[in-house]
């Protein structure tokens, strides 16, 4: 998990030296170290800082255990920017969340260096499910990707969107399971692929997930139906064998979803059925006013 905080300097060169300090890899165990200090749990991986002015943001990532971790890496970050004062007595914390971290917004750094838990999901679907199941063939799949989700998300200046409908199935899990539904902002970045393999017979179908952010401790996870879903998924609670391990599988399990809904979506839309099954199966044939009394 992230969180970047922004302070500001009375100079650039001065925001610079604080740049260099934070980057340091002589200063890390000792920055690791004050940071650490704020649970048994949180681990500090990296500082990365970027400038505007003599503004400095400073992107801290850790591990977090089990927990989504926002709180956990801000308690850490506060301890760091404390400690900190003491050779950068000029410095002015304007925040504690200077938005490069980037929470509940569509962000390139997320994207590219990713938040959370980042999740590549795959599976090859043979020629006769293709058919059988899913009404329609292998190349109808790719093509319809290629156009649809990577050069129409291209078309629209997609930002972590190259997919047909992630975020359907990232927020119905996020609900179901206690997680931050706000989160699915960037936990619904993803890009699928597809491409025909075994001599082009069958359909290999991937996607890539950067920023999944989940715990399966904290927050909504404590509540009744949403703990209990996640201890039908098995990963109720903290891994006390394997800290981190459950909100990493529980990860898995919203990426495995993604890809079935991915290919669910594509294959209606590759067959023509998406409006047909909308209203065949979205649509009451009974007057609910009636039925209500």
């Amino acid at each position: 998990m992230t969180r970047a905080p922004v302070a500001r300097l009375p100079t650039a060169r001065r925001a610079a030296e604080l740049k260099a300090f934070l980057e340091d890899p002589g200063n890390f165990d000792t920055l690791s170290m004050v940071f650490n200090r704020s649970s048994r749990f949180a681990r500090l991986q990296g500082v990365q800082c970027a400038m505007a002015g003599r503004n400095l943001y400073m992107r801290f990532s850790c591990c977090t255990g089990d927990a989504m971790g926002m709180n956990m890496v801000s308690k850490g970050v506060q301890n760091v920017l404390d400690y900190l004062q003491h050779d950068f007595p000029d410095m002015d914390v304007i925040s504690i969340s200077g938005n490069f971290c980037s929470d509940k917004k569509p962000a390139a750094v997320n994207w590219i260096e990713g938040r959370g838990k980042s999740v590549v999901c795959e599976a090859i679907i043979k020629e006769d499910i293709v058919k059988r199941i899913l009404k329609t063939n292998v190349q109808s799949l790719v093509e319809l990707n290629v156009i649809k989700n990577l050069a129409g998300s291209a078309i629209a200046g997609a930002l972590g969107g190259f997919n047909a409908h992630a975020s359907n199935i990232v927020t119905a899990i996020f609900i179901a399971t206690g997680q931050d539904p706000a989160q699915n902002v960037e936990s619904s970045h993803c890009i699928t692929m597809l491409e025909a393999v075994n001599d082009g017979n069958d359909l290999h179908i991937s996607v890539t997930m950067p920023s999944i952010e989940v715990g399966t401790v904290g927050g909504g996870t404590q509540l009744a139906s949403q703990a209990a879903c996640l201890d039908l998924l098995g990963v109720k609670g903290a891994n006390r064998d394997s800290p981190g391990s459950n909100a990493r599988l529980l990860a898995t399990v919203v990426a495995g979803g993604v890809l079935a809904g991915e290919l669910s979506l594509l294959s209606a839309l590759a067959a023509g059925q998406l409006v047909k099954s909308h209203m065949k199966y979205n649509r009451s044939s009974k007057d609910m006013s009636k039925v209500v009394s």
